[in-house]
């Protein structure tokens, strides 16, 4: 399949570079490989936007955008991607006692029902992890 011409500017490969990084390169592949007319322009939006432009910045590492990221999306209750950034908090070197510890500022600024949510997702991700997958 030929590439896709949304996906051809140095923005869009340097935000491949750093999401297939973060959030797995597996993830990454099965997302545009999934990528039609529809939502091409999608990606392109996010992988450019959100991981070329923003994640490509200087002014943060990281493991700290990710721990950011953890925090904000048990807030908004964004369980999919929570897990998600999990996974990739664990790549940036953010260790499960620093993540158990967000989650609980989560539990004090977002709430007790965010704080568990955010636990047992986290769980299902080390279980994952644990298991190789």
């Amino acid at each position: 399949m030929a590439e896709r011409p949304e996906f051809q500017s140095d923005l869009f490969k340097k935000g491949k570079k750093i999401r297939g990084e973060v959030a797995g390169a597996d993830h990454l592949e099965r997302m545009l490989a999934k990528a039609d007319d529809f939502s091409a322009p999608i990606q392109q939006l996010v992988t450019e936007y959100c991981w070329g432009h923003v994640w490509g910045r200087e002014g943060l590492d990281r493991k700290t955008r990710s721990m950011l990221n953890l925090a904000m999306l048990s807030a908004l209750g964004r369980g999919h991607e929570f897990k998600l950034h999990c996974r990739g908090a664990l790549r940036n070197g953010v260790s499960r006692d620093e993540i158990r510890e967000i989650i609980m500022q989560i539990g004090i600024y977002c709430g007790v029902p965010a704080m568990m949510e955010s636990t047992r997702l986290a769980q299902e991700v080390f279980a994952d992890v644990d298991a190789g997958k």
